[in-house]
Formats: C-alpha cells, sequence, structure tokens
C-alpha cells in the first residue's frame, strides 16, 4: 500500500473522515494530526469531543443512507473510520465496493460488530468458538421462550445494537422480563426490535485484549496483541480497568487463539476489543469492536504507544510496538448530573495523587452516569494503581458553574 502522508489542507492531503467523534474518536483525530493527516470528524451532535479538534466536523444522521453518502462525496476522503455502532453500514459496503473509500477495518467487519446478532453467529455458529448460551428475540413473547428454552437464569438482556451498556439488564426472574425488553427497546443505539439473551457465566474476571492488525516489514499483515486488560463493568458499561490483567500461559494463549481466529476472519487493518470471559484456563469469546476500546483508554498510562497510536499506525500502513512501559489503571469520571457546561473542580487535588493523570473529555453536557472523563495511574504494582486512580477520579466534584 502506499505509505506516503500529504500535507493537510493542501491538494495532496491525507484526508481521514470519523465516523463518531466522543471521547475515543478524539485521542484518534490526536494520532492523526500528530502524523500530519486531515481529518474530518462526523458525529450525531454539535460540538462532539472530536469536532472540537479536527480540521472540519459535521452533524449527520450517519444512519441515513443518502446523508452519508453525500457527506462522503462532498469530503472525498481516503480513509473512513467508523467509531460507533448507529451508522449506515451498506452504505460503507457500498463505497468500499465503488472504490470511493477504504473502510477500516473493512465494510464487513463493520457490518458484523455493529450488530451483536452478526458477530456472536460468526464467533459460535461459523468459528466455532466458545461462547455463552445465547438466543435472539424479536418480542417479549420471544424473550420469555428464549429464556425458558435454554439459556435459564440468571441471564443478561442487551439490544442487537448499543454500546457502553446502554439497554443492557441483569434478568433474576420472570418478573424482570417486561422491564429489561422495554429498557433494551428505548436505549439501543437504532431500535431493531431485537435483543439477544445470553446466559450469565459464573467466570473469575473478564479481560480485553487489544488485538492488532498491521502491516510487518514485509508489507504483510500480522497480528499483534497488548498485554491484556482487566476491567470491572457495571450493567455493562466499564468504571475501572487496568493493565496488565494476570492470566496462566493457558488462559493467555487460548485467548490469543480466539482474538487470532476472529480478527483474522474479519480481516483489514486497525486494533480490535476482543472482550472475552477467563475461567482458571478456559476462555469464552464474549464481544469484539473494531475499533479503539473505552477499557484501552489505560493504555495511554502504560503502552509505548497506545491504543490510539496503534489504531492510527495500523491504519496508515506503518510499524506498532505493542509494549507495555508501565503497569496501570483507570478509573472513570461521571458527570454527576444532567447539565449543559458543567464546571470540573479541584481537578488539582486529583492531580496530587502521586504517579497519576486526567482525562477530561469535553463532552458539551453532562448526565449523571455518563462518562466525562477518566483518572489513569502507573506505577509497578497494578492493585496500587487501581486504587491512586480511583482516588484520583474521586477528587474531580462537578458543578453546575
Amino acid at each position: 500500500m502506499d505509505m506516503k502522508i500529504g500535507t493537510p489542507l493542501s491538494a495532496g492531503a491525507t484526508r481521514v473522515m470519523l465516523l463518531g467523534s466522543g471521547e475515543l474518536g478524539k485521542e484518534v483525530i490526536i494520532a492523526l494530526q500528530r502524523l500530519g493527516v486531515e481529518v474530518i470528524a462526523v458525529d450525531r451532535y454539535q460540538n462532539a469531543p472530536g469536532h472540537q479538534l479536527a480540521h472540519r466536523s459535521y452533524v449527520i444522521n450517519m444512519a441515513d443512507a443518502t446523508e452519508l453518502r453525500a457527506l462522503v462525496e462532498k469530503e472525498k476522503p481516503h480513509i473512513i473510520v467508523p467509531e460507533i455502532e448507529a451508522i449506515s453500514t451498506a452504505t460503507l459496503a457500498e463505497l468500499e465496493e465503488q472504490g470511493i473509500a477504504e473502510v477500516i477495518p473493512v465494510a464487513r467487519a463493520t457490518q458484523l460488530t455493529m450488530n451483536r446478532e452478526g458477530i456472536r453467529r460468526l464467533a459460535a455458529e461459523e468459528l466455532g468458538l466458545r461462547t455463552s448460551r445465547y438466543a435472539f428475540a424479536g418480542s417479549m413473547n420471544e424473550l420469555h421462550q428464549a429464556i425458558d428454552g435454554g439459556v435459564g437464569y440468571p441471564c443478561i438482556v442487551k439490544p442487537v445494537m448499543s454500546s457502553s451498556g446502554k439497554g443492557q439488564s441483569t434478568i433474576k426472574g420472570t418478573d424482570d422480563i417486561e422491564a429489561a425488553w422495554d429498557y433494551a427497546m428505548s436505549a439501543g443505539r437504532v431500535n431493531h426490535g431485537r435483543v439477544i439473551v445470553e446466559e450469565m457465566i459464573q467466570f473469575d474476571y473478564e479481560i480485553t485484549l487489544l488485538t492488532v492488525r498491521a502491516l510487518d516489514d514485509k508489507g504483510e499483515i500480522q497480528t499483534y496483541y497488548c498485554e491484556p486488560v482487566g476491567h470491572v463493568q457495571e450493567n455493562g458499561d466499564y468504571i475501572e480497568s487496568w493493565q496488565p490483567q494476570a492470566m496462566s500461559a493457558k488462559a493467555r494463549a487460548n485467548a490469543e487463539h480466539i482474538a487470532e481466529k476472529v480478527t483474522s476472519n474479519l480481516g483489514g487493518r486497525g486494533i480490535f476489543g476482543v472482550e472475552l470471559f477467563i475461567k482458571g484456563d478456559d476462555v469464552w469469546f464474549s464481544e469484539v469492536s473494531p475499533r479503539p476500546h473505552d477499557t484501552g483508554m489505560v493504555t495511554m498510562a502504560t503502552q509505548r504507544q497506545n491504543e490510539f497510536e496503534l489504531h492510527v499506525r495500523a491504519i496508515l500502513g506503518l510499524p506498532v510496538d505493542t509494549g507495555l512501559m508501565s503497569s496501570g489503571a483507570s478509573a472513570v469520571i461521571y458527570g454527576g448530573m444532567d447539565k449543559e457546561g458543567i464546571v470540573f473542580n479541584d481537578v488539582d487535588k486529583a492531580l496530587h495523587v502521586a504517579q497519576t493523570d486526567i482525562r477530561l473529555f469535553g463532552k458539551p453536557e453532562s448526565f449523571l452516569r455518563r462518562r466525562m472523563g477518566v483518572a489513569l495511574a502507573y506505577g509497578d504494582d497494578v492493585g496500587d494503581c487501581r486504587q491512586r486512580a480511583r482516588l484520583a477520579a474521586s477528587q474531580v466534584r462537578t458543578s453546575a458553574e
């Protein structure tokens, strides 16, 4: 592939369009701009974090095929990088097939992973990977039947298209089903009227295995792995993560085997966040995101090249280095209120915690449990890093003025 990078805002610029420009997209944009790439940031709301530093920004409904195609034809990006689920993936496939732009990692991967039904059927039914018991339901009656017919209680219900835990519920008994169905229908990125219901596995811990498909020095795609990222989720939304997560050699090998099978089947270049459940040496596939992962924000404190830099280097055909510099941890900073234009107080107190850093995302509107920032800690001991990250996050207070 052509590895030349042009000058931004010139006729020879290398243009990358991000579809989704939240906190993860913002860091991807920073990494792109450091390499002299011209960036077009697209999101569904004005002044998204990535909008604030891209060369140009737009607000459109990315699930609308007409709007999406019109913008791509106007901007003529060389590369399109999807960062969220609510996108017209059929349009991306058409644009790729017509040679209008390259889609990262490839359009097929985006289509499969943006919908939990596609990726679960690929992993379990085509690739034969170990997963929890699961079923899909298109009505509350089908959900009852799926649980009673094999998934069992307790179980987890998720919209087939959502992110960051939105629309996810734990069902402990029959009385929970109606509320779980209603929440899934109201909170998904795009309401497909369909959910996945999964057996709840009694795992020891869960990890994100950040897996990078990038070119080697011979110009061939190779698979590289970051050190495993451990994390804690609450209702499907991550609240803290750390790196490295200690694993047995066999569990690590099993995890890498699953990640390689999934990502090589999806194809293309870039970073994939492969989520896995671990119990002893046993590993279950959960989900995969074909882009930087929220739990991977810890790599901003731990790796020589963080997950965003790795994604960008892989996209552009440049060498990657997944090496770990230090152990570390991250902890989420929440908005704490429903308000536009909140103020962050006591950031100085947070940064007085030894070996920590803070990232405030710049989201224009806060919600009670919206992720508005993250505290990072680094050091020699993972447990100590987790304590310091949580402490730094707890020092940041939000207010309306």
